[in-house]
């Protein structure tokens, strides 16, 4: 699957990778200072620094998955309708309640705080629509509710949202 990033998603990947790169340099050194301490098979500090520099070396080889992959997206829409960066407050109508979501790229989703990605299932729904517009999201093949647009409140990447972690 490719990530649809803007520019400031890739600058913030760049320096998670510049910074990782920096920290390989010590946990390579901190897992060979507790090699020294003795007896691997009940070496703790031996395990936990070799458990912290793979888990960095993932972290790496992920962000630069991500990278290569990546297709570069610009965060503009018109005025009314919804675009990346935009809180949009959607009415589910088989639910009778309200949510504030903005929809961002991939790297920045975050559900439980409201952030969706353009690419999820309600992402993809609201995408491009208008204040008024009713659209069905399409979970599976057999599941799917419906939503209204209420509101739109155009946003702007402003690189305060994280990437997220995995």
């Amino acid at each position: 699957m490719k990530n649809e990033l803007t520019q400031v998603d890739i600058d913030k990947i760049q320096q998670e990778l510049d910074d990782r790169a920096k920290l390989r340099k010590k946990l390579i050194a901190d897992v060979q200072t507790a090699r020294e301490f003795g007896d691997l098979s009940e070496n703790f500090e031996y395990k936990a620094a070799k458990w912290e520099k793979n888990r960095n070396e993932s972290r790496i080889r992920y962000l630069n998955r991500v990278l290569q992959t990546a297709d570069v997206v610009l965060a503009d829409s018109k005025d009314d309708e919804v675009g990346l960066f935009d809180k949009v407050t959607v009415y589910y109508v088989d639910e009778d309640e309200e949510e504030v979501l903005q929809l961002v790229t991939t790297m920045r989703q975050n559900a439980m705080e409201g952030l969706i990605s353009k690419a999820s299932p309600v992402g993809a729904a609201i995408f491009g629509k208008k204040v008024g517009d009713r659209v069905t999201v399409h979970v599976s093949a057999t599941v799917s509710y419906d939503v209204i647009i209420r509101a739109i409140e155009k946003g702007e990447d402003d690189a305060s949202l994280d990437i997220r972690a995995y």
